[in-house]
């Protein structure tokens, strides 16, 4: 499903226009407006619901983006598209990605890949460099748990990058008591050995900054009794994915 309301306008959450996670080099970060899952652990819950947001049109954001240019080139960066899931909106973001393409700027998608490939998605990836993929659990019934959906989808979106050669950096949020099992990080590690395009695994240290957002929208935080990560926890996790300090 599409929830522009036309491939020329998109449901934006907000605009952070020096981002330097979400990708290579200085990022031009687009949040999209509308998540299809339901995270326990979501530290953006304002931009879950598609009754939020403004609409902005392609070309008021390009031009924005454009400007950036400069910065861009010099830091190896580019624009990535967040959300909420950006894969929602994913005619409008593939009209934004050609044009960024035919600018010579890269571009990034981070999402939870957890949609149906259908054309419009394949069409949407012959235009992204470089996919931010988060699996949110490698184990499908603790997946369910905690996103109110399978990891199926993911997994097989994961399986459809590979087989593209669709470069792609693998996000993995580290949670006491959820994530940080043992054996489901080893999992997580067999499963990521059979893709052939992973440039980059990232650990994701969970946070409790976020819950404000859900005492705002009147709405009781799940988490609330789980410890944030330690230094500990991510060292031990890098460990067993084999994730290399540098």
């Amino acid at each position: 499903m599409n929830y522009t309301l036309d491939n020329n306008h998109a449901l934006v959450h907000s605009i952070e226009t020096f981002g330097t996670l979400d990708g290579p080099g200085i990022r031009f970060v687009l949040f999209l407006q509308g998540c299809n899952l339901s995270c326990k652990y979501c530290h953006n819950k304002d931009t879950c619901s598609f009754q939020a947001g403004s609409v902005k049109s392609l070309d008021e954001l390009l031009e924005k983006m454009l400007k950036f240019k400069t910065y861009f080139k010099t830091s190896t960066g580019g624009v990535t598209v967040s959300g909420g899931e950006p894969l929602l909106q994913a005619n409008f973001v593939t009209k934004l990605f050609k044009k960024l393409k035919e600018n010579n700027i890269h571009t990034t998608l981070d999402t939870n890949g957890n949609l149906p490939i259908k054309d419009n998605i394949k069409e949407l990836l012959k235009y992204t460099d470089l996919v931010l993929l988060d699996i949110k659990h490698i184990n499908n019934e603790k997946c369910i748990e905690l996103t109110g959906h399978s990891n199926k989808n993911t997994l097989d979106f994961a399986k459809f990058l590979s087989d593209n050669n669709i470069p792609v950096w693998i996000r993995q949020v580290l949670i006491p008591e959820i994530t940080d099992d043992t054996n489901d990080l080893k999992l997580l590690k067999e499963f990521i050995s059979t893709l052939k395009n992973v440039e980059k695994i990232e650990i994701l240290p969970y946070h409790k900054m976020g819950a404000y957002k859900w005492e705002q929208l009147c709405l009781e935080y799940p988490l609330k009794n789980i410890r944030e990560i330690t230094k500990e926890d991510v060292a031990k996790a890098k460990k067993i994915l084999g994730i290399l300090e540098i």
